[in-house]
């Protein structure tokens, strides 16, 4: 996944990093000071050999004994480099180790919050985030003076699927009905399954009734055209009505609870008179 630009790098990177630069340069330090204690271990060699050869020039003893100790505290200095350099390596794998937890909560967290608001047979936004598109809608229709609409559908033979074909058969359905309203929605507007067969509807920005009958029209027609199931092996073909009820803002209601239930009794007058769809009177 691509990281926001805009996004603040999280804090155990922004530490990661500066420790990965010591890491590096003490590395390198305890390489040079590991070559410089090989260095002189050879020196000191070649000195004892010349003192053993009974030839040693002016001072050589002295100097040998310096060069020694200059070696013993060298190789000191390059162990305890090293202890540094591994407790640095611990540190940045424990550094990088979180981060990926962090990351994994993170995106755990994302996937709760996308259940929470969304319906887990179709996918579509649920009661939930629907009332609250809808309460942003109404705050935006409020202030620029717009429109909007609240469709209310129900499938009208969905309980003889149900009772015919059983709950998997409805349940495809559901999920055929569901990608058909999401293809048929324009990007502003929302679709979202209220519970059982019954769907809400939010248009924004409506210039005026007609444009709701087109759209009315068109997602009858989407819901209208034949399912395709299989039942027991065998594929069946299955029409589905829809019944949708209309309310607008301000004419119908001007709060999201009373554009629901308006929308709700005009979706029963569309289902008495098998007119498709009806308006809140």
């Amino acid at each position: 996944m691509a990281t926001d630009p805009m996004t603040p790098t999280p804090r155990s990177t922004r530490l990661a990093k500066p420790l990965d630069h010591a890491l590096g340069q003490n590395e390198h330090v305890e390489g040079l000071m590991a070559a410089s204690a090989e260095d002189l271990a050879s020196v000191n060699l070649a000195l004892k050999q010349e003192l053993a050869d009974g030839n040693p020039g002016p001072g050589i003893g002295s100097a040998l004994g310096k060069s020694e100790a200059v070696e013993e505290k060298v190789q000191e200095a390059s162990e305890k480099l090293s202890d540094v350099n591994q407790a640095l390596k611990d540190e940045v794998k424990e550094r990088s180790d979180l981060e990926e937890e962090l990351a994994a909560v993170k995106e755990q967290g994302e996937a709760d919050r996308q259940a929470s608001l969304h319906d887990l047979l179709t996918g579509l936004p649920n009661r939930a985030l629907f009332n609250d598109r809808l309460e942003h809608g109404l705050a935006q229709a409020h202030r620029h003076g717009w429109t909007l609409a609240v469709m209310f559908m129900d499938l009208d033979d969905f309980k003889t699927i149900n009772d015919s074909y059983g709950h998997d058969a409805g349940d495809a359905v559901l999920r055929t009905i569901a990608d058909r309203l999401l293809r048929s929605t324009r990007n502003d507007d929302t679709v979202s399954r209220h519970g059982g067969d019954e769907f809400l509807y939010l248009l924004m920005e409506l210039k005026d009734e007609g444009d709701v009958t087109v759209i009315a029209d068109k997602l009858i027609e989407a819901i209208r055209a034949p399912c395709q199931l299989v039942v027991g092996g065998r594929s069946i073909s299955q029409s589905i009505h829809a019944s949708i009820g209309i309310s607008l803002f301000p004419k119908h209601g001007v709060t999201a609870e009373a554009l629901i239930n308006q929308a709700d009794s005009a979706m029963y007058e569309a289902k008495r008179t098998r007119s498709g769809y009806a308006f809140a009177k």
